[in-house]
């Protein structure tokens, strides 16, 4: 492990209320959040983006001399939230699906995570495939279907976690960048956009946080191990929560 490794926290969301009840729950997030929050429809939705603002907060707490009730985030060119003002070169990332929460942290470089429900369900495939790369077509092609999708899950959660760390979103061909992930060694993205240089210096953990569950992290300049993971599936009460 690096003295300074990315750092991946996951709170499941049956531990987000005992989360939000040790930080202090909405009255942390500032009103444009709380109005955001006040819109969403349905109770799963609404306990996904508190838990996220609230991990996100208390993530880059644990990093830095700035408590949790003292973040902002302003959004990006493509709608990704970073904190406002800077606060000691960290960067953040966010991802959400049901029943999981993920968050991402680093120092000094680029980073992005997506998590996922896996397999892909069939109408998944039927729409996700065809805007793929031309090898991972192949691969998948070559796989049989009980495992194609699975590994389409996978190539999924890598291109967002990738396009995240960008910062691109999915904005940009899911065809221009494609990734390769061999039975031993690390894996790899070939972008037909950037150097080769550039697309070398990403590294990029593919984790099975649960069961159901695929999730990627990408980030700059890494390398194997180059990642410290906290779950906090575990909190049952608010005074387990470690100190940020």
């Amino acid at each position: 492990m690096s003295a300074d490794p990315a750092v991946l926290w996951l709170l499941p969301e049956r531990a987000v209320d005992g989360f939000a009840t040790a930080l202090g729950g909405p009255g942390l997030l500032t009103e444009e959040e709380r109005i955001r929050l006040e819109r969403l429809r349905g109770q799963g939705a609404r306990c996904r983006f508190l838990g996220g603002r609230l991990l996100a907060r208390y993530a880059l707490s644990a990093r830095s001399t700035r408590p949790p009730h003292a973040w902002c985030f302003r959004a990006g060119p493509w709608g990704r939230p970073e904190p406002e003002p800077p606060c000691e070169d960290l960067r953040f990332n966010l991802s959400h699906t049901d029943g999981l929460i993920a968050c991402v942290v680093t120092r000094g470089r680029h980073c992005g995570v997506d998590v996922e429900r896996t397999p892909a369900s069939p109408d998944a495939v039927a729409h996700l495939v065809p805007h793929l790369a031309d090898a991972e077509r192949a691969e998948l092609a070559a796989l049989p279907a009980a495992a194609r999708a699975d590994r389409l899950s996978e190539l999924w959660v890598l291109k967002e976690a990738y396009l995240k760390a960008l910062g691109t979103g999915i904005s940009r061909d899911l065809a221009g960048f494609s990734f390769t992930t061999p039975p031993a060694g690390p894996i790899h993205v070939y972008d037909s956009q950037r150097p080769l240089a550039a697309s070398e210096a990403w590294w990029f953990e593919l984790l099975r946080p649960g069961p159901g569950y695929v999730l990627a992290v990408a980030a700059e300049h890494g390398r194997p191990g180059d990642l410290q993971r906290i779950d906090l599936a575990d909190l049952a009460h608010p005074d387990e929560l470690p100190a940020a």
